[in-house]
């Protein structure tokens, strides 16, 4: 399948929208939890920062990431592209790989000082909600662009792969982010295979230990297979507080507060490894 980046962009936001507006359909007809902050004070602040995160993306970075795999592809960069591989083994090993990147990037901005900071903003959200799940500070987008594209470059992703795997990271962040109702026993068996809201919700508690779990975004097989798998938070879906520690009102929510939060505040317990992360 030959992509070129216009088809790239129009497909990317056909999707996003396309499932923004499900997820926040589905939401706000069968809420999983009742809402601590109104709509209009989160939802225009989480969106301006999703509109200023695509921004700088365009001015910082020369091309995208399937831009990028597109490139590699023509100059032979990478694994895989040194390898004889049927053309769907190929796609499918890259787009695990890329997932397994994202998890273990996702764990190292929970265990190291400096990187929380920058990425506590996605946690002090005090609604979980569909916006909660593009809701990151412009510097974690940065060091995340170019965590992938070191990914892609080493591993010799085709474009194909990565359009897949960003469609699908897009979609899943957005889904187990909202704040929907999904019955127990269905949502047993769908979490053997995606990452879940409930599943997800977990991992955005004010308590550090459940902060410090679900780290998936696209599959939980990885929390399952390194230990950092927790089932439900200890105060259950409805009554559980979700955020951290140091930005519990509503002004901090708001755009400018954002940005300035990984320069504002102590560290606090949620680093991984550091005393009082059991909670």
């Amino acid at each position: 399948m030959e992509l070129s980046l216009e088809f790239e962009s129009v497909i990317r936001l056909g999707f996003f929208l396309g499932v923004f507006g499900l997820m926040a359909l589905w939401e706000t007809l069968w809420p999983r939890r009742p809402r601590f902050v109104r709509r209009w004070i989160r939802w225009p602040n989480n969106l301006a920062i999703v509109g200023l995160n695509n921004l700088l993306l365009r001015v910082a970075f020369p091309t995208t990431a399937v831009g990028l795999a597109m490139a590699g592809t023509e100059k032979g960069w990478g694994l895989l592209n040194n390898f004889d591989l049927p053309d769907w083994a190929a796609v499918v090993l890259s787009v695990i790989v890329l997932d397994l990147a994202i998890y273990l990037q996702h764990v190292m901005l929970h265990a190291v000082p400096v990187f929380w900071r920058i990425h506590r903003m996605h946690h002090a959200d005090l609604d979980f909600d569909v916006t909660t799940g593009s809701r990151f500070h412009p510097i974690e987008i940065f060091l995340s662009m170019a965590f992938k594209f070191m990914i892609i470059v080493t591993l010799g992703a085709s474009a194909l792969s990565v359009f897949i795997f960003e469609i699908l990271l897009n979609a899943t962040s957005m889904f187990n982010h909202s704040n929907v109702c999904i019955h127990a026993r269905i949502d047993r068996i769908l979490r053997r295979v995606i990452v879940t809201p409930d599943m997800h919700r977990v991992h955005h508690s004010i308590l550090p230990r459940e902060t410090n779990s679900n780290f998936g975004f696209n599959v939980p097989w990885w929390d399952r297979l390194f230990g950092t798998y927790l089932d439900q938070p200890a105060d259950g879906h409805e009554h559980m507080t979700i955020g951290i520690e140091q930005f519990r009102t509503s002004r901090e929510l708001w755009l400018d507060r954002m940005l300035i939060q990984p320069f504002r505040s102590k560290v606090g317990h949620y680093p991984i490894g550091r005393r009082g992360t059991a909670g």
